[in-house]
Parts: structure tokens; C-alpha cells; sequence
């Protein structure tokens, strides 16, 4: 049985010769990764959807230009991430504060995770988190979004942004403590404790 990364190489192979069904398997692998992506940039919930869509359609259109040896998704990124940007420029729409909380990635919970207090202060404290993250300018945003939302590794991250570890160990530190002074946490918690 062929490994994840040799599964990839060989449908993104299939792909570059015109296999709908090979890139199929590597939509339905990025497909919920790319619209939870979109969420964090975009900030709502049927542009997330449009726009993931909208790469998924490009990246088939262009699938050649991914080079023998390369993996997609940090390809496929890319043309996510510049739809994203030129979707929030057409619309001067910088802020993500209009994130429909109960489609966001939950925040760690009380322990008593259903009682209605619990509740109200989850909620209360994902609208807190997710505003503070639409603050953020864009670089830093999507470092948050890829590490603590998607659980990247910083290695992928890397991959996907084109820049080295060092870049994004300096971008999710500033990011953090932009958010820390936004969400007045300080050093004793806050998105350093997130996932």
C-alpha cells in the first residue's frame, strides 16, 4: 500500500496528464483544510466556501505548473491565499470580526463543557479570540490560523508560505503577542496555550 506523500505524487502525476479522478483524491484531502483556511482569512462562511472552490477550480486548470518532485498543498496555497487577499481588497474588508462563531474551531473549554455557563463563556471567549485574529495584519493572521487551527508544523508552514522556519518561528511570536495585548492575557495564557 502506497504511503500519503507517494499517494500525492503519483495522483498529481495522473493530474498533470489530465485525470479528473486523481485530482479528485487530492481535493477531497485538502477540501475542508482549504475552506477552514479561507474562513480564518476571509472571516464568512459562503465567501470561505466560494473562494476554497474557486482554488480547487484553478489549481485543476493549472495543474501543470506544479513541478515533478513538489507537493501540492503549499502550491495550492498559494492560489488560496492570494484569492483570499484579493477577495478582502475588493471589498475593503481587512477585518475578520464578522466570524460566524458557531462555524469557528472551538476554544478549549471549561471543564464542565455543557453547562450553559460553560457555554456562554466559550462562545463569549471564541468571539474574544476570533476578533483579536481579525486584528492581526495578514501575514500574522495566517500563521495563527495555519499552526493553531489547521495544526501545521512549522516545517509546513514554511512550505506553504515560501519562507524559511525562522520567518515563521518570527511571525507566530509577534502574532502571539499582538494577540496576547489585544486580549489583554498577558504572559499567564491565552493563544500560547492554544492546540
Amino acid at each position: 500500500m502506497p504511503s500519503v506523500c507517494q499517494e500525492e505524487t503519483i495522483a498529481l502525476q495522473r493530474c498533470r496528464r489530465g485525470s479528473t479522478e486523481a485530482f479528485e483524491v487530492l481535493a477531497n484531502r485538502y477540501m475542508k483544510d482549504a475552506y477552514f483556511i479561507a474562513l480564518g482569512l476571509v472571516g464568512n462562511r459562503e465567501d470561505a466556501m466560494d473562494l476554497s472552490q474557486e482554488a480547487f477550480v484553478r489549481a485543476y486548470r493549472n495543474i501543470k505548473q506544479v513541478k515533478p518532485g513538489r507537493k501540492f498543498f503549499p502550491w495550492f496555497y498559494q492560489i488560496l491565499k492570494n484569492l483570499c487577499i484579493s477577495h478582502l481588497r475588493k471589498r475593503k474588508y481587512r477585518r475578520a470580526s464578522s466570524l460566524d462563531a458557531e462555524n469557528c474551531p472551538e476554544v478549549a473549554a471549561a471543564s464542565d463543557r455543557f453547562s450553559p455557563e460553560a457555554v456562554a463563556k466559550r462562545n463569549e471567549t471564541k468571539d474574544k479570540v476570533w476578533q483579536a485574529i481579525g486584528k492581526l495584519d495578514d501575514k500574522h493572521r495566517e500563521v495563527i490560523i495555519l499552526r493553531h487551527f489547521q495544526n501545521m508544523s512549522y516545517e509546513q508552514i514554511a512550505a506553504a508560505l515560501f519562507c524559511n522556519k525562522g520567518t515563521v518561528t518570527s511571525r507566530l511570536y509577534y502574532a502571539r503577542k499582538k494577540l496576547e495585548e489585544l486580549l489583554g492575557t498577558g504572559k499567564g495564557g491565552g493563544i500560547n496555550d492554544m492546540p
